[in-house]
């Protein structure tokens, strides 16, 4: 494979095989951003689950300090008063008819909220919604009647993760044109977040791998000595 110029100076700056505390890492992957665009801190967080036993499935949202730098957009899947609440909120939408534009391939938005009331039509649309992670789910927060304080949630910077079936948790903590200290903050909520969603069920070493990259970035590996301060 071809290694470019960007790669090799990267290379040359960064090394891949050390490990590093989270805030070194940011400020190693912030100094060495040189792309056109705004790159987001991405991680990702090996642990040791089988996702594919029901009691070790690691699934939740975490508001993070300084939120995520991106503008969401937010749909509520709502009627009567409770439309009016969501917009005043913030929502970028909210209505009944938004369901006919969903199932017509609409899918202009980030986030959807629904009340209760609501999700035996919105089920309908599970086959549309579901592989796009789109699909209000009541362990998430986006099935509610309390449709005001989860759009501000969401707004906020409040995100959904869930391991994957290797056993990794990806998640994005933020633009890399935050300040450090705001992505170091980021990200050790993020990682307690993790930390305490320890299902009971999982044996032997929970925390197996913590890596940061941006988004053209390399992947740096957070050190044991670092991330065991976070684990109770």
């Amino acid at each position: 494979m071809k290694v470019t110029k960007r790669t090799k100076a990267l290379r040359e700056k960064i090394d891949v095989n050390k490990d590093y505390s989270i805030a070194d890492a940011i400020k190693l992957l912030k100094d060495n951003s040189k792309v056109k665009f705004i790159e987001t801190l991405d991680c990702a967080i090996r642990l040791g689950v089988d996702p594919r036993h029901a009691d070790q499935m690691v699934r939740g949202t975490v508001t993070l300090p300084h939120g995520t730098g991106k503008e969401v957009k937010v749909l509520v899947i709502a009627q009567g008063a409770k439309v009016e609440e969501a917009l005043a909120a913030g929502a970028d939408h909210a209505g009944m008819e938004y369901l006919e534009k969903i199932q017509g391939g609409w899918a202009d938005i980030d986030v959807i909220i629904a009340t209760p009331d609501t999700m035996a039509q919105l089920g309908k649309l599970g086959r549309v919604l579901g592989p796009k992670g789109l699909m209000p789910n009541p362990k998430s927060g986006t099935v509610t009647m309390d449709v005001a304080k989860a759009v501000k949630e969401v707004k906020a910077g409040k995100i959904e993760f869930r391991v994957d079936k290797t056993g990794i948790v990806h998640s994005s903590l933020g633009k890399i044109s935050f300040s450090v200290e705001q992505l170091t903050e980021n990200t050790i909520t993020f990682l307690q977040t993790i930390i305490k969603m320890k299902p009971s069920s999982a044996k032997g070493q929970y925390l197996k791998s913590f890596y940061l990259s941006s988004t053209m970035g390399p992947g740096l590996q957070i050190s044991k000595e670092e991330t065991s301060v976070y684990i109770k």
